[in-house]
This record gives structure tokens, C-alpha cells and sequence, in this order.
């Protein structure tokens, strides 16, 4: 195959099976040298052109809308600006966006779970009773019903029902939304120790949603704190104090080497240190978007606090073993926010290319060269010239062998707007969809389809009996074979 993808090559790169193998710990400035040298681009992008131009964002956030990868544009333009969804205050991604963050949390379940001896899988609620004995029990985003507030808020002013509930204590005895999935994870942290006979290390892995205050200088009305939310990844480790420091270098090597295997250009991934006021060791991992670094992942040493704060009294069923030594582990948390991580990833994939068709300056041609393992669509199938009945039945066919070899297809074929084939092209490309397979009269009569590379550009004539291997090789059988090794 001349289509430039890689045949037979590793797509989507997964963490092997096995068990953990500490290192002696190294210096924090050589883990992020090694992990500098150790990051490869992706070997089938191209680089990037138009850097100017694509700088301000406003492309991307054009494209983003008009293929719905993010909801909240009106004509002409997009209405919400990045820090919009930077802050986790929109109307929330769109049908693209979501399958794009899906596959984003399935890869990261790959390299949480790869220890699967060690790691287990948790839930816990959006919301709980308020923690009593918290040092922010009376703090902390409230879920109350708006007649209950009503009701006590009279009672506040000149009520005529006198004995009912004050302001007080309608908000101490109301449920809190979580900010953090680090609770709902360390109130399971007894079950998981028990799980494993009590061997450190261990941890407990979560995706899920956390709500936030938005940041006074990002409020409209001053007057009024808005909420936001945010798709939380958290792992939750466990370790002796012995080896905590050394773990926490570990967990940033691996995690900053993941985000960065994904990326056309590895470089914008970074990470920096930090010390909070109680002097706990920590990292943040970033991104370099056009405006400045933001953050998408933070990995922190919170020591035993925080164990001893959710557990109070009984500290012997907190102990777990460190070779013969009974210990209360220390808590390493890996939190990352997969929202931020799909915007950072759209920012990466964006590519101007020259128009081959016109010299017109502002016609370049846009693509989301997202990763394969992350790209939401890995095919579209569409018809060309001929009986459209016949042609759409061979496509209906295909749709439903390549879905059921877990292949996400595009059903173009069920337009019913005729439009160029540089327009397809074009959709296709700012969609980022992998291949284009185009069925025509000539498929009707041979078998023969078209296939377009979406990073290569090239077409390439296949029978239509090979193209479910094809495709399923490249999209999900090398994607196993790491999963074994």
C-alpha cells in the first residue's frame, strides 16, 4: 500500500502488561531531560504549516464548531471564546468533541489499568452529605432544592411561619458536589488494601465529573459565581514513604511520556515543579497553547494527611506491608483534566496546507491530523457516480461489517446534498477522518472502491473484499498486539 499510514506498523501505542518495576530515583531535572529524549513525534505527521496565521485560534475554533467537535458558535463565528472552555463553562462539547474525549479516557483506562494486579477501578457519587469533621464542612459547592432555599430564606426575612429551618442550617444539612474525585477514591482505599493482602504499593483509577467555582476574573456579574465542570481523570497510588518520592518521578516520567506519544509535536507537552505550603512535592504537567501554558495534569505527594483525615481513630486498618514493615502508605495523586487534554490535542492537530486547486493565499486547506487511536471517525463512506439505490446499498453493507469489527464509520452516503469531491475532501479533513472510501458505478461492476489517506492525501484502488482487513488491521489489530506484549 502507497497510502502512507504505516501498514503493519503500531498505531495506537498502549503500556505493556506487567508488573512495576521501580528505578532508583533520579533527579527531578533528569526525569524530564529523559523523558524530552525519549518522546518521539508522530513518524506519519507532517509538519505543521502556517504557524501565523493558526496562532490566534480562531481557525481551529471555526473548524471545531462547524464540525461539532464543540457546541456554543453562532453565525458567523463562534460566540464563546477559548477560555470558555479552558474553564469548563459552555454548553459542553458536541457529538465529535464527546467521541474525541471518549477515546481519550479509554486510552488513558489502557495506561492506568496496565498494572492490573495492582490498580483497581472505582465510582463513587457526584454529590454526598456534608463531611463532618472537614475543615470545609461548611464550605464547598451546596446541591439544594431551589423551594427549600425559598422556604429558608423567609425564614431569613419577616417570615409569618415562624419554627421552620434557618439559612444555616439548610446549607450545613445540604449535599456537596464534589470538586475532587480524590474523596470518593481514598473512602475506598480500605477495600483495595484488602484486595491485595495488604501489599503496597496499590492504587484505585476513576474518570468522572467535578465541578468548580469559576475564577473571579472570569465572572460576568460579580454579583454571582458562576459553577463550572470539568472530566476528571484520577489515579489514586499507594505506596511506603520509603519509596514514595521515588514513585511520584516514576508516575511523571510515564505520564508526561503519554501525553506527549499522541502529539504531533511532542514539545508543547512540558511539565515544572512545586511546593505547596506545607512543603509536599509535586508536578504540573502543561500545555503551550497559542496564549500561554495551561494546565492539564497534576501529580502530587500528599504524604498521609489525607488518609488519617478520612479514617479517624483506627489508624491499624490504614496499614499495608513494605517487605516486612507495616506502614501507613503515603498518597500519591495523578489528577488530570481530560477536557483541557481534548482542546490541547485539537490545538495540536491542526494543520494548514497549501490548496492544490487555487494560489489563493487564504485558501489554505485545513486538517485535524488527530492520533488514530484518538481520531473520533476512522472512516467515511460515500458514492460517487452511479445508481445512487445500488451504490448506497453496497455502503450500507460495508457500514455494518466494519462497525461490527468495532470500526467508527461516517455514513456520508446518506447525504442527499450533492457537493464537489474537494468538498468532501475538506469536510472529511477538518473531521479528521482517517480514509475516505468512495463506492461508484465502477465498484457495481468489478468490486474496485476508492480509498483516500486523510494525512497523505493519496487515493489508491482496492477491491472491496480487502478493505474490511485493511481497515481492521491498521485501526484495531496492532492496537491488541501491544495490549499482549
Amino acid at each position: 500500500m502507497a497510502l502512507g499510514c504505516r501498514q503493519g506498523g503500531r498505531w495506537c501505542g498502549r503500556a505493556p502488561l506487567g508488573r512495576s518495576v521501580l528505578r532508583r530515583r533520579p533527579p527531578a531535572a533528569r526525569v524530564a531531560e529523559e523523558v524530552e529524549a525519549g518522546s518521539p513525534a508522530r513518524p506519519y505527521a507532517a509538519a505543521a504549516g502556517g504557524d501565523d496565521e493558526a496562532a490566534s485560534g480562531e481557525e481551529l475554533l471555526e473548524v471545531c464548531w462547524r464540525r461539532h467537535f464543540l457546541r456554543g458558535g453562532a453565525e458567523p463565528r463562534p460566540a464563546l471564546p477559548w477560555r470558555a472552555y479552558l474553564s469548563g463553562c459552555h454548553p459542553g462539547f458536541g457529538p465529535l468533541g464527546v467521541a474525541l474525549r471518549g477515546n481519550l479516557a479509554a486510552q488513558w483506562w489502557d495506561s492506568a489499568l496496565a498494572f492490573r494486579e495492582q490498580v483497581f477501578a472505582v465510582d463513587a457519587p457526584l454529590y454526598g452529605p456534608p463531611a463532618a469533621g472537614s475543615p470545609r464542612a461548611g464550605q464547598g459547592l451546596r446541591l439544594l432544592h431551589s423551594e427549600t432555599l425559598r422556604e429558608a430564606l423567609r425564614g431569613r426575612g419577616c417570615s409569618q411561619e415562624p419554627g421552620g429551618p434557618s439559612l444555616e442550617e439548610v446549607l450545613g444539612s445540604a449535599g456537596t458536589l464534589r470538586e475532587s474525585l480524590l474523596p470518593g477514591a481514598l473512602a475506598q482505599y480500605v477495600s483495595c488494601i484488602e484486595l491485595v493482602n495488604k501489599r503496597l504499593p496499590c492504587g484505585l483509577a476513576q474518570i468522572g465529573v467535578c465541578f468548580h467555582s469559576i475564577p473571579e476574573s472570569e465572572q460576568h456579574d460579580k454579583n454571582l459565581t458562576r459553577i463550572g465542570e470539568r472530566t476528571t481523570s484520577l489515579l489514586a497510588w499507594f505506596s511506603s514513604p520509603r519509596t514514595a518520592g521515588q514513585w511520584l518521578d516514576y508516575w511523571l516520567r510515564q505520564r508526561l511520556q503519554w501525553w506527549r506519544k499522541f502529539a504531533v509535536g511532542p514539545s508543547n507537552f512540558s511539565s515544572s515543579d512545586f511546593q505547596d505550603e506545607e512543603g509536599r512535592r509535586g508536578f504540573n504537567l502543561h500545555y503551550r497553547f497559542p496564549w500561554g501554558t495551561e494546565t492539564i495534569e497534576t501529580l502530587k505527594n500528599l504524604g498521609d494527611t489525607e488518609l488519617l483525615q478520612m479514617y479517624p481513630g483506627d489508624s491499624s486498618k490504614l496499614l499495608g506491608r513494605d517487605g516486612r514493615k507495616n506502614v501507613i502508605p503515603h498518597v500519591l495523586s495523578v489528577s488530570g483534566n481530560l477536557d483541557r487534554g481534548v482542546l490541547a490535542y485539537l490545538f495540536d492537530s491542526l494543520q494548514l496546507a497549501e490548496n492544490p486547486l487555487t494560489k489563493k493565499k487564504n485558501s489554505q486547506r485545513k486538517v485535524l491530523k488527530l492520533h488514530p487511536c484518538l481520531a473520533p471517525l476512522k472512516v467515511a463512506l460515500d458514492v460517487g457516480k452511479g445508481p445512487t439505490t445500488e451504490l448506497r446499498q453496497v455502503c450500507q453493507g460495508l457500514f455494518n461489517e466494519l462497525s461490527e469489527n468495532r470500526i467508527s464509520v461516517w455514513p456520508g452516503y446518506l447525504e442527499t446534498m450533492q457537493v464537489s469531491m474537494e468538498q468532501l475532501y475538506t469536510k472529511y479533513d477538518e473531521m479528521s477522518v482517517l480514509f475516505m472510501v468512495l463506492i461508484t458505478d465502477a465498484t457495481l461492476e468489478n468490486g474496485v472502491v476508492q480509498l483516500r489517506s486523510r494525512d497523505t492525501t493519496m487515493k489508491e484502488m482496492m477491491h472491496i473484499s480487502r478493505l474490511k482487513d485493511f481497515l481492521t488491521k491498521l485501526c484495531i489489530k496492532d492496537d491488541e498486539q501491544q495490549l499482549t506484549q
